[in-house]
């Protein structure tokens, strides 16, 4: 087809900086016999959302290792890494049954303690409300629905602006003339609630159009059971509570913490180097498997872990015969705190026992949740690969790449990262198989295979960005 040839142009930039045959084969492999919708299809609807700790990404896991093994890569395994419980949510009920029925657009936060059965009770609000505020509400707060923050504000532009506008306009809930919430006096009001003994905390969320953002944490067996509105839900039921209408919520979580196994798990395997001198050195490409509970966990990341499994499948169909080795990794708890990397890296580079084999990793690509095409790579500030990485860039002008930046980026499992971020769905209930087109699994995933295998084969180490504390 002749959206899919190599132009001539293309072919001489391959040139510059890797095997032309070889890449036509990798687009070759990668356009017409991809695997990467199917494998993604995989993660998102077979196993869903998966939760660090969960049974469904220990099987996500399993399934990861079991593919590395059929494309034919070497030591496909889970090296565990302590985690701590495991939650699974296996009921909610978020209604409003008075004055009128209406079900609730919510999800309750992740390691949400379970409620006593139903909770049925008329909501009190406390958005925005000091501690010694809170504290002479006491007396209310016993079995109490606490509606915990102020309403949600939403920004957007709902029409053209004039070119003097000083900002968009502003719809829903007028601005909170507030100032952010002190960390230190929110502590003291979620420990207020739980001496109180109310008998579950709703908050909201940012998101539009019943676009939910949840997220969590373990606090405990005790804690108060927590569920995050929809910001529209959240806005109408705060306004009745303040307006005086009588409004009666019920709120039931049914949640099981998960003990037997306090292990989490990254499941790594070998694409084996096959040069006498560099072949023990690493090319590390990687990206994380889990996600948070809401929605299947599709843009954040289960594309990023198909496209990085496709990328071996490619590398393996093609005949690459790397001079490094190339490691793929798909790690967890990147969610709780880039948990899944961090054990690797502890594990395998920090101290001087792992100093060898912390010499012999060269670089690390990583990539993380961000729908369309690579655009190109957070370069981590290293201004002395950019010549290198553009001419491996350039010959997927045509599938959409544009430039690698220099700047660095956070919170994620990152040397190297997608150049995209532009999306409202991850972390929310609406992350599903419909955010990711399959054109954009399959240019990632041929964007990583070139990329690892030039890394893998350079004659020369790929130089390392300045040692901050050196500088």
């Amino acid at each position: 087809m002749k959206s899919r040839a190599i132009s001539a142009a293309l072919i001489a930039l391959a040139a510059q900086s890797g095997d032309p045959d070889t890449l036509a084969h990798i687009r070759q492999e990668g356009l017409d016999r991809s695997q990467a919708q199917a494998m993604f299809a995989t993660l998102t609807d077979r196993f869903g959302p998966r939760l660090t700790g969960s049974p469904a990404y220990k099987e996500a896991a399993e399934w990861a290792r079991d593919r590395m093994r059929a494309f034919g890569l070497e030591n496909a395994r889970l090296e565990p890494w302590r985690f701590g419980r495991g939650w699974v949510l296996e009921q909610l009920v978020v209604e409003m049954v008075a004055p009128r029925y209406m079900p609730l657009i919510g999800y309750a936060e992740a390691w949400s303690a379970p409620t006593k059965g139903d909770v049925l009770a008329t909501p009190v609000f406390i958005g925005g409300k000091s501690v010694a505020e809170v504290q002479a509400m006491r007396d209310a707060l016993a079995g109490a629905i606490v509606l915990a923050q102020p309403e949600a504000q939403f920004l957007r532009e709902d029409r053209p602006q004039p070119t003097t506008a000083d900002g968009p306009v502003r719809i829903g809930a007028p601005p909170n003339p507030g100032t952010r919430a002190n960390p230190n006096e929110t502590r003291q009001i979620v420990q207020l609630l739980h001496d109180a003994g109310v008998g579950a905390v709703v908050r909201t969320s940012a998101g539009e159009h019943g676009t939910v953002f949840v997220l969590g944490r373990d606090l405990g067996d005790d804690a108060v059971p927590s569920v995050v509105l929809a910001g529209e839900h959240y806005n109408m039921i705060a306004r009745m509570v303040q307006r005086g209408i009588p409004v009666k919520l019920k709120i039931n979580v049914q949640a099981r913490f998960l003990t037997d196994d306090p292990n989490s798990y990254n499941v790594i395997a070998d694409l084996p180097g096959t040069d006498p001198v560099l072949k023990d050195e690493i090319v590390l490409l990687g990206a994380h498997l889990d996600s948070w509970h809401t929605g299947t966990g599709a843009s954040d990341n289960a594309d990023g872990s198909a496209a990085v499994l496709e990328a071996m499948r490619i590398l393996k169909s093609v005949g690459a015969r790397p001079k490094r080795t190339i490691r793929v990794a798909l790690w967890g708890g990147e969610e709780e705190g880039l948990l899944g990397s961090k054990a690797y890296a502890r594990q395998h580079l920090e101290g001087d026992v792992n100093r060898t084999t912390r010499d012999r990793h060269l670089i690390y690509f990583n990539i993380d949740p961000g729908m369309g095409p690579i655009y190109g790579w957070y370069l981590e500030d290293s201004a002395d690969v950019k010549p290198r990485f553009d001419a491996w860039l350039a010959p997927f002008k045509d599938l959409g790449a544009r430039r690698n930046v220099l700047p660095g980026i956070g919170n994620t499992d990152h040397l190297s990262f997608k150049a995209t971020y532009d999306m409202r769905t991850h972390h929310t209930n609406v992350d599903t198989y419909e955010r990711v087109r399959e054109q954009d699994l399959k240019q990632n995933a041929i964007v990583l295979a070139w990329f690892a295998l030039q890394a893998a084969n350079t004659p020369e180490r790929i130089p390392r960005p300045a040692d901050p504390g050196a500088r």
